[in-house]
C-alpha cells in the first residue's frame, strides 16, 4: 500500500499538463464549531471562544493527512457583528498548506427574543501551498518536473457563507477557496501547477430536548468541489445534562449530479465514527473523534483520530455558553 501511495504521488507529478490539486482538510468536529466550514458562524456562541484541534487521518499509512488548526471568535457591538480568525496547517504526503483567515459576520436579529439570527459571513486570508520534492520517489532520477527540495507559493484566499439559527435549529451554506482558480505556476517549474479547488458546504441540524436532562441532535453536512465525489456526513448526538456530548457519524459519497471525470464503480461508503465532547467546566470543552474506514483502506490503516480543546474566556458580558450548536 505504501508503494502504491508513492506511485500515485509520482504519477501526479509526471503528467504533461500537471495539476497539483490542494483539497480541503477532512475533520469531524466542525459539529461543535461551524466556523471551520462557514465564516457566517463567526460569533455564533456570543462569547470570546478559543479552540484548537488536531487530526491524524489513516494512521499507520505513510504520508497520510495530518491537520492542526486554532481559531478564535467573538460577537461584538451588541452581538450584531462576529469577528474571528482561524489558522490551519495541513499535510498529506509531499504536499502541505498553511491557511490564515480573518472572518467577519454581520448578524441580524430577526425577533425581539434575539434567538432567531441570520448571519452573512466573509473570510479574507492567505494560503501558502507547498511541495517537498525530497519526499517523492521518482521513477527516473533527474526528472526536472519534480522540484529539488521544497517549493511554495503564497496566494490570497476568500470564503463566504450564510447561516440561520435559533435555539433549536440551524442551516448554513458556504463556499471556500473562491480564488482557487487564480493560482499561478511554481517559479521555474512550468509543468507544476498548484490549484486550490473551491469547496461548497451545506449543513443543517436540529436540537430536540426530551425528558429533563437530554437533547437529541441530528445533523448533516454535504461537501462538494465540483470535480471529486460529493461527500455526505450524517451525524446523531445526545447531550446529557448539558455536560457531555456523545454521538456517531456516517460518511459516504452521494451522486447529486453527473460527473463525467469520476469512475462509475467507486465505493460509496467512506467511514463510520464516534465523536464525543465533555464540558470539563462550564467554560472548558474537550472533544475526541475516531473514524473507521469502510473502504479498502481499512486493511491498511488504524483509523483516524481527532482531539479538540475549546475555552470560553470570561468577560463582563459572559452568559451561559451556547452548547447546542
Amino acid at each position: 500500500m505504501k508503494r502504491i501511495l508513492k506511485l500515485m504521488m509520482v504519477l501526479m507529478c509526471c503528467f504533461t499538463k500537471m495539476v497539483f490539486a490542494q483539497q480541503e482538510a477532512q475533520f469531524g468536529q466542525y459539529v461543535f464549531n461551524g466556523m471551520y466550514i462557514n465564516p457566517a458562524y463567526t460569533g455564533y456562541k456570543e462569547e470570546l471562544y478559543l479552540q484548537a484541534f488536531a487530526r491524524a487521518q489513516w494512521t499507520g499509512v505513510k504520508g497520510a493527512p495530518q491537520t492542526l488548526s486554532i481559531s478564535a471568535d467573538e460577537a461584538i457591538n451588541d452581538e450584531s457583528l462576529g469577528i474571528g480568525a482561524i489558522i490551519t496547517k495541513d499535510k498529506i504526503g509531499a504536499q502541505n498548506s498553511l491557511n490564515a483567515s480573518a472572518n467577519f459576520a454581520y448578524r441580524i436579529k430577526l425577533d425581539r427574543t434575539e434567538t432567531n439570527i441570520l448571519a452573512f459571513g466573509l473570510g479574507v486570508g492567505v494560503m501558502q501551498a507547498g511541495l517537498n520534492g525530497n519526499l517523492l520517489d521518482p521513477i527516473e532520477q533527474g526528472d526536472n518536473r519534480i522540484p529539488t527540495g521544497s517549493v511554495s507559493q503564497i496566494t490570497p484566499d476568500i470564503s463566504a457563507g450564510i447561516h440561520y439559527s435559533n435555539e433549536k435549529f440551524f442551516i448554513g451554506f458556504s463556499a471556500n477557496n473562491l480564488l482557487g482558480k487564480s493560482l499561478s505556476f511554481f517559479g521555474d517549474y512550468k509543468l507544476l501547477n498548484v490549484k486550490m479547488q473551491p469547496h461548497f458546504y451545506l449543513s443543517a441540524g436540529v436540537a430536540l430536548p426530551f425528558a429533563d436532562d437530554f437533547v437529541f441532535k441530528p445533523t448533516f453536512l454535504i461537501k462538494d468541489d465540483l470535480h471529486g465525489p460529493t461527500s455526505l456526513d450524517l451525524n446523531a448526538f445526545l447531550l446529557v445534562k448539558e455536560r457531555f456530548w456523545i454521538g456517531g457519524v456516517y460518511r459516504s459519497s452521494v451522486k447529486l449530479y453527473p460527473k463525467s471525470n469520476l469512475q462509475s464503480n467507486l465505493t460509496a461508503r467512506s467511514a463510520v465514527g464516534l465523536i464525543s465532547e465533555l464540558f470539563v467546566r462550564s467554560n472548558l470543552r474537550i472533544g475526541y473523534g475516531y473514524d473507521y474506514s469502510l473502504n479498502k483502506l481499512s486493511n491498511y490503516d488504524y483509523g483516524s483520530h481527532e482531539i479538540s480543546v475549546g475555552y470560553y474566556l470570561v468577560t463582563k458580558k459572559s452568559r451561559r455558553p451556547k452548547c447546542y450548536f
